[in-house]
């Protein structure tokens, strides 16, 4: 039986820092993300991704914002938005990888899955948004942001600007995790909890309803990884290795590392909310539960004797 990877791409395999996000853009990024995920499945690994939408469903929502104001339209939620922004970027990985695979003499079915994650609706979370969304702004244009339509923003631990953030709820189930195992392990090749899932929760009388918020994506997968036994677990992000110490003259580069040491280097706050911690935070979950090894990295390690961070 191939082994099953399920790996979450973010950062530069969708949209760069400096790039206005046309779909031109995120095509080309995902194409040249999607070359070098093809040696991967060239080596017989069952492929399950999953994906980030900060950027997009932070336009998405300013979309809807400016539909209102100018044409009265009506504004849909944030649970709505990410259902848009799943079917969108979840097209896009599809026609590309697709478009890889065809160049590389592969036949496999390839499924995007709009996906449903359950949270708590009592997080702790919806009182501490955390979660970045949309575009970078200078400090004058998020007060102005602020002010006009009371969105919180905080500024980026890597000095890019100023981002609205959103609540973003711990991951505790994923109801379709069966459908998503038995599709990989028959040889499809899914793309599932998009932008770390369509927020929802149970009410009462056992009803499904959405609510507002942008579940991690990297938690989610860690999730969904466990759930379906994966053997692997990798985060694509836009750099190849975690660091400790970061942009301090005392900066390094983390390569192999036990579970013990990350739990510690998060502990002593080494990683920033709403940057490289919930990745850390995913990986960790992930190793706990399925004694085996996790990964962050950017795409360009991937095929290539060099690793990023591991942790086991």
């Amino acid at each position: 039986m191939n082994k099953l990877l399920v790996i979450a791409f973010g950062g530069n395999a969708l949209l760069r820092g400096d790039q206005a996000g046309t779909i031109h853009e995120q095509e080309k990024n995902i194409y040249d993300t999607c070359n070098k995920v093809v040696n991967l499945i060239k080596k017989g690994y069952d492929v399950v991704i999953g994906h980030g939408n900060g950027p997009q469903v932070g336009t998405v929502l300013m979309q809807h914002e400016a539909g209102m104001r100018l044409y009265g339209l009506p504004k849909q939620p944030i649970d709505f938005c990410v259902a848009e922004t799943q079917g969108s970027i979840g097209y896009m990985i599809e026609q590309q990888l697709q478009n890889v695979l065809s160049e590389h003499g592969i036949e496999k079915n390839i499924v995007t899955l709009v996906t449903q994650v359950l949270v708590d609706k009592n997080d702790e979370a919806f009182k501490n948004p955390t979660k970045p969304v949309g575009p970078f702004y200078s400090k004058e244009e998020s007060d102005k942001l602020n002010k006009d339509n009371g969105w919180i923003f905080k500024e980026d631990p890597r000095d890019r600007g100023w981002r609205r953030v959103v609540p973003s709820p711990k991951p505790s189930d994923i109801p379709s995790w069966h459908a998503v195992e038995k599709l990989a392990r028959d040889g499809n090749i899914v793309i599932t909890v998009g932008g770390g899932g369509i927020p929802a929760y149970i009410e009462s009388d056992g009803k499904f309803s959405g609510i507002d918020a942008v579940i991690d994506k990297d938690l989610a997968s860690s999730l969904l990884a466990s759930k379906i036994k994966a053997d692997e677990f990798i985060i694509l992000t836009d750099v190849p290795n975690v660091c400790i110490n970061f942009n301090t003259p005392e900066e390094k580069k983390l390569k192999e590392i036990k579970l013990s040491e990350a739990k510690k280097y998060l502990e002593e706050g080494h990683f920033a909310e709403g940057s490289m911690a919930p990745k850390i935070k995913a990986c960790i979950q992930f190793v706990e539960n399925s004694k085996n090894k996790a990964e962050i990295t950017d795409a360009s390690q991937i095929g290539k004797n060099k690793k990023g961070t591991i942790i086991f």
